[in-house]
């Protein structure tokens, strides 16, 4: 049994709560060998690492990757993020009509700043970006999803041993240094923690800024506001957040004991699904859910989590977003929606945009 957890306020109860886990073992389907061969989720829920860990496991491990990934790290690389932005905005330029602006724009800027953080080369990273695309598609056969993921693994773990072999100034060489007392990463739990930043640290912050734009260009109005600085781009950032959240749903939680939720009784051993896009729409708990609106107060939301796995690289993300919104709509103010052009839904459980942004400058 699985509990989609669509309502705000019920959503941000339990992923508070004690009551609740993220060990797969916990999860009675698991636990008993149910699943079927090629779930494309298994890689979510059965992956070494922070997001499936619990209690004082998680907190090690959280502890350990913080040490490598802090504020001040990620505020180093401001500099370069500008630099990107600018870079892949002035390739923009120069092309003609209508161009996709995922492609262009928002894919190219966070797979080039997370894969400069974990000290990726750059010939992987189209590889890589094609292999998470797979990991988090839900068209994928169980095939394609068995093979990506071992795919995946184990370009990750070659990473892993080439910065063994030789460190480098990167988040991939800190990751492996990272100690505390006499406790490291295992080498499952490297590879486990790499994977987990390369699909948030790309795909999450690729759809964030794709969503932003989408928004933005639907309503004038509302670009209107930040354009002429009565809201901050920040504002922008967030408010997408809730509206369109850059992840639909993500795999799993489970029940340590029963649980009761209003007049239902979540069962130890069944699963929950945090449903992030469901909850920022919950009519119970913002005002005119459906409007995209950046004057909304409060503008606060569940799409990065909260409570203990609450997510590491919000600022990361945040920065990103903002630093690629701002320079955009500054160099083309008059950017607009291609007409003509159907913009599909990317077919995901997890990842929440559309598949192309047709534009024209």
């Amino acid at each position: 049994m699985v509990w989609a957890v669509t309502h705000h306020d019920t959503l941000q109860s339990l992923l508070a709560d004690p009551r609740v886990g993220k060990d797969p073992g916990l999860w009675t389907t698991f636990r008993e060998g149910r699943l079927p061969t090629g779930w494309p989720l298994l890689n979510f829920v059965a992956v070494p690492g922070m997001i499936t860990a619990d209690g004082e496991n998680h907190r090690r491990l959280r502890g350990l990757v913080s040490q490598a990934f802090t504020p001040r790290r990620i505020a180093a690389l401001a500099p370069a993020i500008e630099a990107r932005t600018i870079a892949l905005l002035d390739g923009v330029a120069g092309l003609e009509g209508e161009f996709d602006l995922r492609e262009h724009f928002a894919y190219p800027l966070p797979m080039q700043v997370i894969s400069e953080l974990l000290g990726l080369a750059v010939e992987q990273q189209h590889e890589l970006h094609a292999l998470s695309d797979t990991l988090v598609s839900s068209a994928a056969t169980p095939e394609a999803a068995v093979a990506a993921q071992r795919d995946l693994n184990a370009l990750l773990a070659s990473v892993v041993a080439a910065k063994r072999a030789e460190p480098g100034d990167d988040l991939t060489t800190a990751l492996i240094a990272a100690r505390e007392a006499d406790d490291r990463l295992s080498e499952a739990e490297l590879v486990g923690t790499l994977l987990l930043m390369l699909v948030a640290g790309h795909e999450t912050t690729l759809n964030l800024i794709t969503n932003a734009v989408r928004a933005l260009l639907a309503h004038p109005d509302q670009l209107r506001l930040v354009l002429g600085g009565a809201q901050p781009w920040s504002a922008v950032v967030e408010e997408t957040l809730r509206y369109d959240s850059p992840v639909g749903q993500f795999p799993l939680r489970y029940a340590i004991e029963d649980i009761e939720v209003g007049d239902v009784v979540i069962r130890r051993g069944e699963a929950l699904l945090a449903s992030y896009a469901a909850a920022g729409r919950d009519s119970g708990h913002y005002p005119d859910a459906d409007r995209f609106d950046l004057t909304r107060q409060p503008a606060r939301h569940l799409s990065l989590g909260h409570g203990p796995h609450f997510c590491l690289g919000s600022g990361l993300a945040r920065l990103e977003a903002e630093t690629a919104l701002r320079h955009l709509f500054t160099r083309f103010p008059g950017l607009a929606l291609a007409e003509g052009r159907v913009n599909e839904p990317i077919a995901s459980f997890v990842s929440n945009a559309v598949r192309t942004l047709w534009v024209t400058v």
